[in-house]
């Protein structure tokens, strides 16, 4: 190890990300055998505009690369400089990642052993508050001049390299890192071995956190550690900073996807995570509400809002909900005009809904109509679904379950095989509860539109609920198909025999 041949790289660049960054500015000082054997550095004209906050950072303008060389003028003297060494870095998937990307832009391809300081200091020099050039520079006294210039930068690095492998004196530390099975080398600076190793190859959730250790991405897998290594293998630039941020990953085994999905949203939820994209803003619901007109007639309309609140029904899809209300129209003989089917004519002229009784003209009693109005709310009422799905535990011998009540999603918890569930009021003890919103709602949703009534056990409507858990409710009993609410268009009866749980 002695005889190898290190390259020790800084790169200045235009910022922009990895796949738009260009580079202003490169060093590089080979180093062998703890001494230094050569040295290289140059302004790059990035071939681009140099944003002003950059230059605020390193202090290197449009200007000063005007008459630098392009990449391409300067390519082959890199590629010789670095052919047998060793490619180093302080973080050194970003300076790598943006000279490679570089050799790309010429057709060229650029392949070097890696290590980085950050995650040998890391190990090395354990216990600091930070391991940025800067601060870990001035924690163990060496001299960092000219910052944010490629020299300056790179001269610091290469005391810091000599004083980790003084460290290390049997290069144990560093020949583990070389090793490409060892995955050190794309693992983000911050992110220890240790946490991938212990990542579990089951389904469930992780959490990436900061070093603050809040969460910053929420995510759900079929195999937690082969999906988060999959973020490190990833070149975006979003997957670069996610791993750039990244200090922790905790996970939470779920035993199946479904309540997987249902965790991720809850995670989404509370923690609103800086890298999540999806689930991070509130949907608004459409509910059908009633209410007493001046002429006293129970009018029903659709209400949009963010907030649930109660109501005859709740829907998360407006054309849903605008079915609903069309359907129950006709089924009970409504004025489309009293239930906000249409505009406010004198006469109900639905393009579709025909069978208005005539309260809009006059003839049909208001007495007699609302007595039709609230058979109708009373069937939207009776018809919220009551279920509990049952899936694959965390282990053979535990049933995890998802439970909707009233149309509802009230949320998830698991069982032993040899618990005995038989009515509802039994998954109290087990339950987990949860805040319902649209995501939760189209997640259960895509799961019965997939699998149908598989594993799905029918309750009829609890008498009672309290804020917090179920209390006295019916006793265990199957309901009609054509009963369902909410999910019935998804339930249709499959052939196929039940999941083995």
């Amino acid at each position: 190890m002695q005889s190898q041949l290190f390259a020790i790289i800084d790169v200045e660049t235009t910022g922009g990300g990895i796949s738009g960054n260009r580079i202003t500015e490169i060093c590089i000082v080979l180093v062998r055998n703890s001494k230094i054997v050569d040295k290289y550095t140059t302004l790059i004209n990035p071939e681009r505009d140099i944003p002003p906050h950059i230059t605020a950072l390193t202090g290197i303008d449009n200007k000063m690369v005007a008459t630098a060389p392009r990449f391409f003028e300067v390519a082959q003297k890199i590629k010789e400089l670095t052919q047998d060494a060793i490619f180093v870095a302080h973080n050194v998937s970003f300076d790598y990642n943006v000279v490679r990307g570089e050799f790309q832009l010429l057709g060229q391809h650029y392949n070097r052993k890696k290590l980085c300081t950050v995650r040998l200091s890391r190990k090395l020099i354990p216990g600091l508050v930070s391991y940025s050039l800067g601060k870990l520079c001035a924690s163990i006294n060496i001299p960092l001049n000219n910052r944010h210039r490629a020299e300056g930068d790179t001269d610091a690095t290469v005391i810091l390299f000599k004083k980790l492998f003084t460290l290390d004196e049997s290069f144990t530390l560093i020949n583990s890192f070389l090793n490409p099975r060892s995955k050190q080398a794309t693992l983000p600076p911050h992110i220890a071995i240790e946490q991938i190793n212990e990542l579990p190859e089951a389904t469930g959730i992780y959490l990436f956190k900061n070093q603050k250790q809040q969460v910053i991405y929420a995510g759900k897998a079929k195999n937690i550690k082969k999906r988060v290594l999959s973020h490190f293998y990833d070149k975006k630039t979003r997957e670069y900073q996610l791993g750039q941020e990244t200090h922790f990953i905790d996970y939470k085994l779920t035993g199946n996807e479904l309540v997987a999905l249902l965790v991720e949203s809850e995670h989404i939820r509370k923690h609103f995570p800086k890298f999540n994209r999806a689930q991070k803003w509130p949907v608004s619901a459409y509910q059908i509400i009633s209410y007493e007109n001046q002429r006293g007639l129970i009018q029903l309309a659709l209400a949009k809002t963010k907030v649930l609140h109660d109501s005859v029904s709740t829907f998360y899809n407006k054309t849903e909900a605008t079915e609903k209300l069309a359907e129950i129209c006709e089924t009970f003989k409504l004025c489309p005009r009293f239930c906000t089917l249409q505009s406010s004519l004198e006469k109900c002229a639905h393009y579709r809904l025909k069978n208005c009784e005539g309260i809009c003209e006059g003839i049909e009693k208001v007495a007699d109509y609302n007595i039709k109005v609230e058979a109708a709310l009373k069937s939207l009422n009776n018809n919220k679904l009551t279920f509990a799905i049952q899936g694959k535990g965390r282990t053979e011998d535990e049933i995890a379950f998802v439970l909707v009540i009233e149309g509802h999603y009230k949320g998830f918890g698991y069982f032993d095989r040899n618990d005995a569930i038989c009515a509802i009021e039994d998954y109290e003890p087990f339950l987990k509860m949860q805040q319902a919103s649209y995501h939760t709602h189209a997640i259960i949703r895509s799961f019965l539109k997939k699998n149908g009534d598989r594993n799905l056990i029918f309750f009829e409507k609890p008498l009672q609920l309290t804020t917090n858990r179920i209390s006295t409710l019916k006793k265990h009993s199957p309901i009609k198909k054509d009963a369902l609410f909410g999910f019935k268009d998804l339930l249709v009866s499959k052939t196929q025999s039940p999941q083995n749980l």
